[in-house]
């Protein structure tokens, strides 16, 4: 600072720095023999350090390699679920062939050749090769695009992606492609390569042996393997059927007040969206301020959300999100939200008999794939509570999302979409008590946005006398 202040103060006006001899040599002797005095003195050297230190602990706040690997894998998800093309996704489109765009950011972002070989090596390196072709090929495209140049933020480069495009090739079957590609390799970017000169020959022993051009497999005349769908998109199929229209004749909207003195003189706005399973939407359950609220109380202790497996509790790549949970005694807001719960649902919320409130945040790609929310196995973690299974779910929208999100519930073949302020109910049990199969659901990936959500599960014990069994005993 004080050299910039020396050299301003003399030096102005550029123009006659140039025009005046004695103001021009006093800039080129300070820039010449000042400078270095500047740069090398031990003032500046504990400066440096003082940086770099400084540097070295923001990195710890800094994403790290995991984080870069979930948000290549949200891509991938997404790219899948939501059937979306990686050229157009590499263009900052949003689209699948034939449709109109799912979400059209305000500002397009494109993806670079690095970018998507990036999200194509974490593929590789998992094994995936039906994906890592379709961002490899991208890469090459896009690096290709470049002609040679270079950029200084880019960790890969088009000798790079030749190189894992050809090996991923050869892996889904295509050896004739993963030949050309190792041939390219070598003229245009390291022809002293050994150990591609020893793949080329490898590739040609493989073909001359009959090994087959085409290699293992042939899906709809693509190279490699066909796509492994997710669970969630091999349910919901590319286009699921629509209900019959007797079905949903019995579907309406209503202000109620369930009996309930806490409703008396602001009803709950509820529209029917399916009869069987019963799934209610309460519209404007809660307020803007209320949800910033939760959002705010749960924010600092967001972890990794966790799945039961068996008798224990573990992370896992079918649920993406994090989530923390909340005591009614948190905070005023929430106490007087399970209030509103169990005046509108009409069951007992009273400890042990419904779970602390549970906030997830779903992020980049975030979802959760198909699943029951009551326990399937008396070895569940659930059971431990000592209050039965779960009788129902309610599931507040604490946001919106820009594009996806949307509750599935698969076998019954139908979505409710993130509806802001609104609370979903459903029945986890039939009145008999055991589970009914209709209520499948799964957490479609966010495409666009960021997506809060507050669950409260309300377990059967305490409801005997509040959703009482039917005369039916196969209801």
């Amino acid at each position: 600072r004080r050299f910039y202040e020396k050299v301003q103060a003399l030096h102005q006006d550029p123009e006659a720095s140039v025009d005046n001899p004695l103001l021009a040599f006093s800039l080129i002797k300070r820039l010449h023999s000042d400078w270095p005095n500047v740069i090398y003195s031990d003032e500046a050297t504990s400066n440096t350090q003082a940086l770099h230190a400084g540097f070295r602990e923001m990195e710890q706040e800094l994403p790290g390699s995991e984080d870069l690997e979930g948000a290549a894998r949200a891509l991938m998800r997404l790219q899948d679920v939501y059937a979306l093309s990686v050229k157009g996704l590499a263009r900052g489109i949003f689209q699948r062939a034939g449709h109109p765009p799912l979400y059209s950011p305000g500002r397009r972002a494109a993806l670079s050749a690095d970018d998507c070989f990036h999200v194509g090596k974490v593929a590789y390196d998992t094994g995936d090769y039906y994906h890592s072709i379709a961002w490899l090929e991208e890469a090459v495209s896009l690096f290709h695009l470049s002609y040679g140049s270079w950029n200084l933020e880019d960790r890969s480069s088009l000798e790079d992606a030749l190189d894992h495009l050809a090996f991923s090739y050869f892996m889904a079957g295509n050896i004739s492609h993963a030949l050309s590609l190792s041939v390219e390799f070598l003229r245009y970017a390291d022809p002293s390569n050994q150990r591609v000169s020893r793949n080329v020959a490898k590739y040609k022993k493989l073909l001359e042996m009959g090994t087959g051009a085409r290699g293992r497999w042939a899906w709809q005349g693509c190279p490699g393997p066909p796509p492994p769908l997710s669970p969630l998109h091999a349910l919901l199929g590319p286009f699921p059927p629509q209900p019959a229209p007797e079905r949903l004749l019995h579907l309406s909207c209503s202000y109620e007040t369930n009996s309930s003195p806490y409703l008396l003189l602001q009803p709950a706005k509820k529209e029917m969206v399916r009869i069987q399973p019963y799934v209610a939407l309460y519209h404007d359950f809660i307020t803007d301020a209320e949800a910033e609220t939760i959002k705010g109380l749960a924010g600092p202790w967001l972890q990794r959300s966790v799945v039961a497996s068996g008798e224990k509790q573990q992370k896992a790549e079918y649920r993406i999100s994090k989530s923390a949970w909340l005591k009614d005694t948190a905070d005023p807001v929430v106490r007087a939200l399970d209030g509103r719960i169990a005046a509108v649902t009409g069951l007992d919320l009273r400890p042990p008999y419904a779970e602390y409130l549970q906030v997830v945040n779903y992020g980049l790609g975030g979802h959760y794939e198909p699943h029951f929310d009551h326990a399937t196995s008396m070895k569940s973690p659930l059971y431990r509570m000592k209050s039965g299974n779960r009788i129902a779910t309610i599931m507040i929208y604490l946001s919106s999302v820009e594009a996806g999100g949307s509750t599935a519930f698969i076998y019954a073949n139908f979505s409710v979409p993130v509806v802001k302020n609104a609370a979903l109910f459903w029945w986890n049990l039939r009145r008999n008590g055991n589970g009914d199969g209709d209520t499948l659901h799964a957490g479609c990936p966010v495409l666009a946005g960021d997506k809060w959500v507050a669950n409260k599960w309300i377990h059967e014990h305490g409801q005997e006398f509040r959703r009482p069994c039917s005369a039916d005993p196969q209801d």
